[in-house]
């Protein structure tokens, strides 16, 4: 997923995604510990568990790929249907910040099909290591 938000300080905001079967994932938490830090803005960031950054780890303001605050919380929309509502909950736990949602993403990843190829040569693997009795 891909967001970028403005904001005031961004150690004040939750931030979970909700794919259309219902699974809920948390992107990134409130952390009282860097509350007083003012981090600003979450700009061209994108969640990707393959990075090697956590989010947890990171400073703001968050701009590049970062893992979501729980290692591969990406992968448990694995297998499920992409197609469907999608929401993005944003809840900041002080009311004295602001900030806007400026944009958000989806950026679905899925296996490549297999090349012409690929198929010929395993179709022939299977036919010359299959043994008739």
């Amino acid at each position: 997923i891909g967001i970028s938000l403005t904001h005031t300080n961004v150690f004040d905001l939750q931030i979970f995604l909700q794919s259309p079967a219902g699974t809920r994932i948390c992107l990134n938490m409130y952390d009282f510990k860097k509350e007083f830090f003012e981090g600003r803005n979450y700009t061209n960031t994108i969640f990707d568990d393959e990075s090697p950054v956590s989010i947890r780890q990171a400073e703001a303001p968050f701009t590049g790929r970062f893992k979501p605050i729980e290692p591969y919380e990406l992968s448990k929309f694995d297998n499920e249907d992409i197609y469907g509502p999608w929401r993005l909950q944003i809840y900041d736990m002080f009311d004295y910040d602001t900030g806007t949602l400026e944009s958000f993403e989806l950026i679905v990843t899925v296996p490549e099909p297999a090349t012409v190829m690929l198929l010929v040569f395993g179709a022939g693997l299977i036919r010359r290591n299959h043994k008739f009795v």
